[in-house]
């Protein structure tokens, strides 16, 4: 179920969305990648019900210790069941996450992400992902070189190392001064990638975590270079597809650079951003709306395109029986693709 439609100070991911120029609503089109979400363990095995008694009782210090020093063990099997067992004690339980990043564990957590071993690598990731979901933990797991080993991830980890990778880069991407490392460490290709070729989780997770990552300019850019129009405008056009709400607030972020407006256009974008005005959700025509209007502020070509494309019949619906946000984007554009033809900038 949707979350009810946050009041207009509403913050998320530490923009205000009141604040921003297109008047979004991505609180409710976006949800935080939350802990891992590849299944549990047998219940079977001992060392599960041990593990399953000290998560439900209050004295499990003694067991984390040893589950850190477990992990920088000799022995791939024991590192495997330790990086396991600190996985799912961080899963739901916020005081254990800050007494496993407090016990040491986070530095040897970050070595397993480079292992050759895809379980060993995909429980290492998920493990930081789960340590990441505590505010306290962000900066040392930043401090103590995660960034690299979770990019590299994105490309050498199985499709749930890949899927927990980005959404442990989008915890991490929440500190600001992250948002420029992650960028520049190579992630953004990467998650364009993921995007346009993973599972539908990995689309949501990636599209969340580009969504942060782009509200830096030079993120904005290294986007737009890796190409990430095409899936972004497949994905608004295929509304079978669930995305195409999270496809439309980063596409949003994007088009506030003249590359991502040119790209976008290049890309069919136009033809697709009409037709949600004309037959999407009210929240899609409401972002469809505020998308048209920033491409088409400064460019008469642009503003030509679009009324050649009819939008101006739905825009008028838009104004008549959207939100007021909503009206207020339909009108503006309205009033745009109506000035004369000349006299006006062109792209």
């Amino acid at each position: 179920m949707e979350s009810e439609i946050p009041p207009p100070n509403y913050n998320y991911m530490g923009r205000s969305l009141d604040d921003l120029s297109n008047g979004d609503d991505s609180s409710s089109a976006f949800s935080d990648c939350n802990s891992d979400r590849s299944g549990e363990f047998s219940t079977a095995s001992s060392q599960t019900r041990r593990l399953l008694l000290a998560c439900a009782s209050e004295n499990s210090d003694d067991l984390i210790r040893q589950l850190v020093s477990d992990l920088e063990s000799c022995s791939i099997d024991l590192q495997r069941q330790a990086a396991m067992e600190i996985r799912l004690l961080a899963k739901n339980k916020q005081e254990n996450r800050l007494k496993i990043a407090q016990a040491g564990a986070i530095r040897p957590l970050i070595s397993l992400i480079s292992s050759s071993d895809s379980q060993l690598q995909e429980y290492g990731v998920t493990a930081i992902l789960n340590l990441s979901l505590c505010d306290e933990n962000k900066d040392l797991i930043t401090a103590s070189g995660a960034i690299k080993p979770l990019v590299r991830a994105l490309t050498t980890g199985t499709t749930t190392a890949k899927e927990n990778a980005a959404c442990a880069l989008l915890r991490l991407s929440q500190v600001e001064e992250n948002k420029t490392a992650i960028g520049r460490s190579g992630a953004i290709p990467l998650l364009v990638y993921l995007l346009e070729n993973g599972s539908f989780r990995g689309k949501k997770d990636a599209s969340t975590a580009l969504y942060s990552l782009c509200s830096v300019r030079e993120n904005k850019i290294r986007a737009v270079q890796a190409g990430i129009m095409k899936p972004l405008v497949e994905l608004m056009a295929d509304f079978g597809s669930g995305m195409v709400d999270k496809a439309a607030f980063v596409l949003c972020t994007l088009v506030s650079i003249p590359e991502g407006k040119i790209t976008l256009v290049e890309e069919g974008g136009i033809p697709v951003l009409v037709e949600i005005v004309e037959v999407g959700s009210q929240r899609q025509k409401e972002i469809a709306a505020a998308i048209l209007l920033q491409i088409c502020e400064d460019s008469l070509a642009y503003r030509t395109m679009v009324a050649r494309e009819g939008a101006i019949p739905p825009l008028v619906a838009l104004s008549q029986s959207g939100t007021t946000r909503a009206k207020q984007k339909a009108e503006a554009l309205i009033d745009l693709l109506r000035q004369p033809r000349s006299g006006s900038k062109c792209s």
